[in-house]
């Protein structure tokens, strides 16, 4: 779609232009020469239209830039409500469909801060830790992504289906299932990719050893996210799966200052930036002013510095590592980078 400005000319591209194209394989062009099947398209169309659903395409401008940025994104997503730039500091949490006393009690608090602190809280509209972490979020007047395991249209479990409808209201439901698609199983690990993709970091509150939300955990991980957990009680199985995060690396979390404190250069990126010497801007060589120009309203993945500066790889970096030491630049976790 970078090529080519309507989609209809993708498929009425000659067959050898397609193949030059960067990155794409020779089968999926003898697929899209092939493709004739347009009416499950339209009935899609259709349904979109019937249900004044969204679709968003990885392409899009608007397409949340920290999902944008894991290996394996889906290529759209079905949105009822509306994602924000600013949702882009956002914590997944995830946990327990059955916490006890202690882990409703330590979600409502964390959640309840991280809105107040201009946080968007993402979960899964689950029974348990997720529902409640949307309810808090929602509560304390902040903005909540839930993240489905079926179609878009499918509320699940069917007694959310009030907070379905608040969640669209004041923050988004989304989904990379088409319309009709029932919560199997199977599609729930696919799902938690992009809870912890829409994140910076993932807070597991309560989880056994087998539980789903650790799945949840180890995606943000190999999405160079924070991993965060809430420590429990070791005679409780509800506890064994924090725990062991805890003991692996995971940042052991007391408060929501213990989030906050890992996170604090996305918050700032929003709420103050550093009055640099004009002295200091006006010394700056032309690829470093030119990098420092494109990080001046918000910060951004190495990758979008390189194709935004259009300079070679290399340049970029060795000028983001001269402005770092000037203290000019900061690095943050995931190669994202910000003015000081």
């Amino acid at each position: 779609m970078s090529r080519y400005s309507d989609p209809q000319k993708v498929f009425s591209a000659d067959y050898k232009d397609l193949l030059k194209i960067e990155g794409i394989h020779p089968n999926i062009v003898k697929l899209i020469k092939e493709f004739d099947d347009w009416e499950p398209v339209k009935e899609e169309v259709e349904k979109l239209k019937k249900l004044k659903l969204d679709l968003l395409v990885l392409t899009d401008p608007a397409y949340p830039k920290n999902l944008y940025n894991i290996y394996n994104p889906p290529p759209y997503l079905y949105i009822t409500g509306k994602i924000t730039k600013d949702d882009k500091r956002a914590i997944s949490i995830v946990g327990s469909r059955i916490p006890d006393v202690y882990g409703k009690k330590v979600t409502e608090q964390i959640a309840a801060e991280l809105a107040r602190n201009g946080i968007t809280v993402v979960s899964g509209l689950a029974r348990g830790i997720d529902s409640i972490a949307h309810r808090a979020c929602l509560k304390a007047g902040g903005r909540t992504l839930a993240v489905l395991g079926s179609g878009i249209d499918f509320v699940y479990p069917p007694e959310n289906k009030s907070l379905y409808k608040e969640i669209s209201q004041n923050g988004a439901v989304l989904s990379e299932f088409k319309i009709g698609t029932k919560p199997e199983a199977s599609n729930f690990p696919r799902r938690n990719r992009i809870i912890s993709g829409l994140s910076l970091g993932t807070l597991v509150v309560q989880a056994t050893e087998k539980s789903g939300s650790l799945i949840t955990a180890e995606f943000a991980l190999e999405q160079n996210r924070e991993v965060f957990a809430i420590p429990g009680n070791i005679g409780s199985k509800l506890s064994k799966g924090a725990n062991k995060l805890i003991k692996k690396g995971a940042k052991l979390v007391n408060d929501v200052d213990d989030i906050l404190e890992e996170i604090g250069g996305f918050i700032g990126a929003k709420n103050k930036k550093k009055v640099l010497n004009t002295v200091q801007i006006e010394g700056l060589e032309p690829a470093e002013r030119l990098i420092y120009e494109i990080l001046s309203n918000e910060q951004l993945h190495i990758d979008q510095i390189i194709k935004m500066s259009n300079l070679d790889s290399s340049i970029v970096l060795a000028n983001l590592l001269s402005l770092e030491l000037n203290g000019i630049v900061s690095q943050l976790p995931g190669k994202y980078f910000l003015i000081s």
